[in-house]
């Protein structure tokens, strides 16, 4: 039988994985939120250029709106959808999703961060897979995606929340395969929390200051604050009793010597994906768009959790406050946010 599925989010991440299932043969539509992009798809097609090639894949788009309509007799309910917003919309269009998720359904949180902490309870834990992922995706124009990770170098891992191996997880990693390469684990919330170091470590270091990925790795201040903050949320994950699981690019043995500053230094130098520092991380993408960061999110999410659970974060506190500023335009990307970083953590200044 074949499935139904919805991609619930197609920004850059959503346009990948929607226009590569479609390519393959699997019934998806798209949801969306931008209305221009939805009709560029309507339109035209949705445009992929990745580093090899370049297609147009005929998808099936819809508005938020028009999803009214599939609420007639007989509803359209889908077997699997992959949630692939901003974090900050997940619970939202978790609610928005709800109905039209079947009752044996699963929904796929191929989102940074948590996610599935705030999903889980609004569609049911045994209807949510984890998800972490690598890929690297631009959108900034309607219809068109560019993808920077190829469908070798890009990878999911995927879990079950209770850690459980099942038919529908095999099945989800084997539909997942159509876009990159797929694993699956009993440690998905490992695997998550490694991916979300990893954020917090790239993704907003290189969008607080402005920096590709070389710079981060070849200047000696910027890769001592970084590896603070990976070590601060490493020693939040493991007072939380999560075991830190590898993902792309790194192995078991990485892992074997615990929380060490050498570990976090290959969290910078690995480049995943073959993108050579070029692409730009989400939270630079955000900025760009002027629109809202997923920094409460991150780094702020790790101030969070640390406070629950007594571990200081003064590294990840100061770039949650530099990221609020840049995103409220109170400060502009750049260098010279470091000296600011490195003020507020040693509280040499006081945060804004």
């Amino acid at each position: 039988m074949t499935k139904s599925m919805a991609v619930l989010g197609t920004g850059a991440i959503g346009s990948s994985v929607a226009a590569d299932l479609t390519r393959a043969g699997y019934d998806v539509i798209l949801i969306d939120q931008w209305p221009a992009h939805v009709e560029a798809m309507k339109a035209k097609g949705l445009r992929v250029t990745m580093p090899e090639e370049e297609f147009v894949a005929p998808v099936r788009a819809f508005h938020l709106c028009e999803m009214k309509d599939l609420h007639k007799a007989p509803m359209r309910q889908f077997d699997i959808v992959f949630l692939t917003c901003k974090s900050y919309d997940s619970t939202w269009l978790a609610e928005f999703i709800k109905p039209f998720l079947k009752p044996d359904g699963v929904l796929v949180s191929v989102q940074n961060s948590l996610n599935d902490e705030w999903i889980a309870p609004i569609i049911g834990r045994e209807r949510d897979i984890g998800c972490a992922f690598e890929i690297s995706a631009d959108a900034f124009v309607p219809g068109q995606v560019y993808r920077n990770t190829n469908r070798v170098h890009g990878e999911f891992v995927l879990g079950e929340l209770d850690g459980q191996m099942t038919p529908r997880l095999e099945e989800v990693a084997h539909i997942l395969s159509a876009v990159a390469k797929t694993q699956v684990t009993t440690n998905i919330w490992g695997a998550k929390w490694t991916k979300l170091i990893f954020n917090c470590m790239r993704a907003t270091t290189r969008a607080a200051l402005d920096a590709k990925r070389t710079e981060i790795v070849e200047n000696p201040r910027v890769l001592d604050f970084v590896t603070k903050l990976g070590k601060e949320a490493a020693q939040v994950a493991t007072a939380l009793g999560i075991k830190l699981e590898p993902i792309p690019g790194f192995t078991a043995e990485d892992f074997r010597g615990g929380i060490r500053d050498e570990l976090f230094r290959k969290f910078m130098a690995v480049v995943i994906g073959g993108t050579g520092g070029r692409s730009t991380s989400m939270v630079q993408q955000d900025i760009a768009k002027g629109r809202l960061t997923e920094i409460d999110y991150l780094n702020g999410l790790i101030v969070k959790k640390g406070l629950e659970v007594k571990v200081p974060t003064p590294a990840n506190r100061a770039m949650t406050a530099v990221l609020r500023q840049i995103q409220e335009g109170a400060l502009s990307p750049g260098l010279a946010n470091l000296a600011i970083l490195e003020e507020y953590m040693s509280g040499a200044k006081a945060m804004a």
